[in-house]
């Protein structure tokens, strides 16, 4: 399972003072509010970043880090993604899953083994898991209880019931 968790990417900067315009990938981009830290990926080291300032605007999230107060601290940091730890993610409900124990997850059938989960994609009424299929290439399986009858992340395992229509 993933040690960190991508809650957003910065898309540009927002003005002069160091904020920056940051595409939310969490479901409830809310949750910026609450959080006291994040992680900067550059792609080759993690940096440990404080949260000075949340904003809101459009479907963007204008964020301030502590110590960071100028443009140019910040702007060579576009397109990063913004990390927490998994002790400082969101709490999840039963039945729900990060997506990034989700990807690369071994699917199978009541016959053995169907594929490995490939991506998640989301839509207005319910995930749809996208699986790469041994015998049958790109599959689409809706993430609903009559299809996906099992996910073990532990064990790094999802059971699949396939409905007809579907391959």
């Amino acid at each position: 399972m993933e040690q960190f968790l991508q809650v957003g990417v910065i898309s540009s900067t927002h003005g002069i003072r160091g904020e920056v315009k940051v595409f939310p990938t969490t479901d409830n981009a809310a949750r910026f509010k609450e959080l006291k830290n994040v992680l900067l990926d550059t792609g080759k080291e993690r940096i440990g970043l404080e949260i000075q300032s949340v904003k809101f605007f459009k479907q963007f999230v204008i964020v301030k880090f502590k110590g960071i107060d100028n443009i140019n601290d910040i702007e060579k940091y576009k397109g990063k993604s913004l990390l927490v730890t998994r002790e400082d993610a969101v709490e999840l409900d039963e039945d729900e899953y990060y997506i990034a124990d989700l990807i690369g997850m071994d699917v199978f059938t009541e016959e053995g083994h169907f594929g490995v989960l490939r991506d998640v994609m989301e839509t207005g009424a319910n995930e749809v898991y996208i699986v790469d299929s041994d015998s049958h290439g790109e599959v689409l399986i809706p993430a609903i209880r009559q299809c996906v009858l099992d996910v073990d992340p532990e064990e790094n395992r999802m059971t699949v019931r396939i409905m007809d229509g579907l391959i």
